[in-house]
């Protein structure tokens, strides 16, 4: 029988009872469904005339359009600046200059420690009081600042915990042919890395693509915004929520779906994701456990 890490595979009893609960699950969620639609229903929140709206052009070239543009929009430039501050403090992280691991330390722990709707807040009232941007672009800068900040932060614990997990003789080898440590770790630890890591960097982006809609709390004109005042100008806001529900699910299953895709070429080329660095789900924040304090060593 074959063996995971951790347990067992499961035998024939085992994955009857699997299947017994997946069972019992599916029921379960149906009559959750169920009972939804019912109290849905009691409420006059099915009729048709609700939901009408979201069969016209007007619906989605005037509200839902815009919102799903301007959720890309944000989720596409914080990923971007989260890439490049990611890669700078992970490779300072790993740095062999005491001074310059502890700074970038400290700067990856205090980002990932501080929410992203208190950064976005935070930001949206310092550019706002300085005039940094105008009136208009305050939102945005405030949303990608929050977003790149803490989910650079993450991604700067994946390229360092990335590193970590390649085989000590990568740098042995690099050593011995003249190479510095800090070329060792541009030229050949650090592109090893990112490419194994290049799932659990997409599954990143799922939560950089969700946590976008957070900018609603600071009038950025995204998919949950515009998806209020959809609901507002029809009189539907719950159905319009509803809508902009499965509008999120979809796209951060796209993104899923791709980071699995990535993954599986990843695989076919003989390369496997590295220890200890999962791919992040749809439901959540995953992040990598450091190896060390905020100095990066872990003794």
């Amino acid at each position: 029988m074959s063996t995971s890490v951790l347990f067992d595979a499961p035998g024939p009893r085992a994955r009857r009872r699997h299947a017994l609960l997946a069972l019992l699950g599916l029921v379960i969620a149906v009559g959750v469904l169920f009972l939804v639609l019912r109290k849905m229903s009691a409420a006059g929140q099915l009729q048709k005339d609700l939901w009408t709206p979201f069969f016209t052009a007007e619906a989605w070239t005037q509200y839902l359009l815009p919102g799903i543009w301007g959720t890309f929009k944000a989720a596409l430039i914080s990923m971007v600046l989260a890439g490049i501050f990611g890669i700078v403090f992970g490779m300072g992280r790993l740095s062999h200059v005491t001074a310059v691991r502890w700074v970038s330390g400290v700067v990856v722990e205090f980002f990932r420690a501080v929410p992203v709707l208190i950064m976005m807040i935070f930001f949206f009232g310092v550019y706002a009081q300085n005039n940094v941007f105008n009136s208009e672009l305050n939102p945005l800068a405030a949303v990608v600042t929050g977003l790149t900040l803490y989910n650079g932060s993450v991604v700067a614990e994946l390229v360092r915990s990335g590193v970590y997990s390649l085989p000590r003789g990568q740098s042995e080898a690099g050593v011995s042919i003249g190479l510095t440590p800090s070329q060792v770790l541009r030229s050949i630890e650090l592109p090893q890395a990112l490419t194994a890591m290049l799932p659990a960097l997409i599954g990143q982006m799922v939560v950089v693509l969700k946590d976008s809609a957070l900018g609603y709390a600071i009038t950025y004109l995204e998919l949950l915004t515009w998806s209020k005042t959809l609901g507002s100008a029809y009189a539907n806001t719950v159905p319009a929520y509803i809508v902009a529900a499965v509008l999120f699910i979809t796209m951060n299953y796209l993104m899923t779906v791709l980071a699995r895709q990535a993954e599986q070429r990843l695989s076919r080329r003989g390369r496997t994701t590295l220890p200890g660095v999962a791919t992040a789900p749809t439901g959540g924040d995953v992040e990598p456990v450091p190896t060390g304090g905020i100095g990066g060593w872990s003794g």
